[in-house]
C-alpha cells in the first residue's frame, strides 16, 4: 500500500458533484490499495482549514491512449473506502518522517 505517484507540480481536476455544483480539487497523491490505483483529492479552498476533507476515488488511465482523460470512479464499498483511509494515513506518516 505504497504511494504509486508524487505529482510534482500542483495538478488540479474538477469534480462535478450530483447536485452539479463543479468544484476544483489538488490531486495530493495517486495510491496503489489491493492492486487497484486510488486518488487522494484536496478540494480546493480548504487549503488554510484546520479540519481538512480529503476525497479518494477509484482512478484509472487508458494504457492505450496516455493523453485520454483518466476515469474517476465513485468507491461505494465502506471497507475499500476504509483500506484506502488507511493507505492514505501510511502515505501521510511517511510524508512526515521524510521531513526529518
Amino acid at each position: 500500500m505504497a504511494a504509486k505517484q508524487e505529482p510534482s507540480e500542483s495538478m488540479t481536476v474538477e469534480i462535478e458533484l450530483e447536485n452539479g455544483e463543479v468544484v476544483m480539487c489538488e490531486v495530493i497523491t495517486i495510491l496503489t490499495v489491493a492492486g487497484k490505483d486510488y486518488i487522494a483529492l484536496l478540494p480546493k479552498g480548504q487549503e488554510n482549514k484546520e479540519e481538512q476533507d480529503v476525497w479518494f476515488y477509484g482512478y484509472s488511465e487508458n494504457p492505450d491512449d496516455p493523453n485520454e482523460e483518466p476515469e474517476l470512479i465513485y468507491i461505494e464499498s465502506d471497507d475499500e473506502y476504509e483500506a484506502v483511509e488507511d493507505a492514505f494515513d501510511e502515505y501521510l506518516d511517511e510524508c512526515e518522517f521524510d521531513e526529518f
